[in-house]
């Protein structure tokens, strides 16, 4: 077994949880924010539907530097844009894990801010914390969720809300 296939049958699996989850987002509240400092509702589910995309970007390339990026956060009008956005952003990262080689994963990753490296990974560890990363705002979108008085899925086991 490659550190690919282990990758990918987390992915996999967090993918289904993760899917319940964003199917969750209140399709209304979507500019809602628990705190000023805070990411709205409809932000955080595109962040975190976004995330398995980065699995290709972090094998296709060798760094990230945040001095020079021109990256625009995508901000939905719709929920449906999150879940077709998650749809997209998955079936990349799936794509990409069946493809790539172990010699490619021991390639370093460097995020930079110009000279500055913020940090520096074999690919494979980068590919590990962006599979935290969605589980992370997986975790803060529950607190959104419970927030708003919405019944939190079952993820690892049961909730307050769902038993089963």
């Amino acid at each position: 077994m490659t550190t690919a296939t282990i990758y990918l049958a987390e992915l996999e699996q967090e993918a289904a949880k993760t899917k319940r989850i964003l199917e969750r987002i209140p399709a209304d509240k979507l500019t809602w924010k628990p705190h000023e400092k805070s990411m709205t509702l409809g932000r955080l589910g595109m962040h975190i539907a976004e995330l398995p995309n980065w699995i290709k970007s972090t094998v296709e390339t060798e760094g990230f530097d945040f001095a020079k990026s021109a990256y625009k956060p995508l901000v939905p009008d719709t929920k449906e844009q999150i879940l077709e956005q998650f749809e997209r952003s998955l079936t990349t990262g799936v794509e990409t894990l069946s493809k790539v080689t172990e010699d490619e994963l021991r390639v370093t990753w460097k995020a930079t801010r110009g000279e500055q490296v913020v940090f520096a990974l074999p690919r494979s560890g980068m590919i590990r914390n962006n599979l935290s990363h969605i589980i992370h705002h997986r975790g803060q979108l529950s607190v959104y969720l419970r927030l708003l008085g919405v019944p939190l899925p079952n993820l690892y086991g049961p909730t307050a809300d769902e038993r089963s």
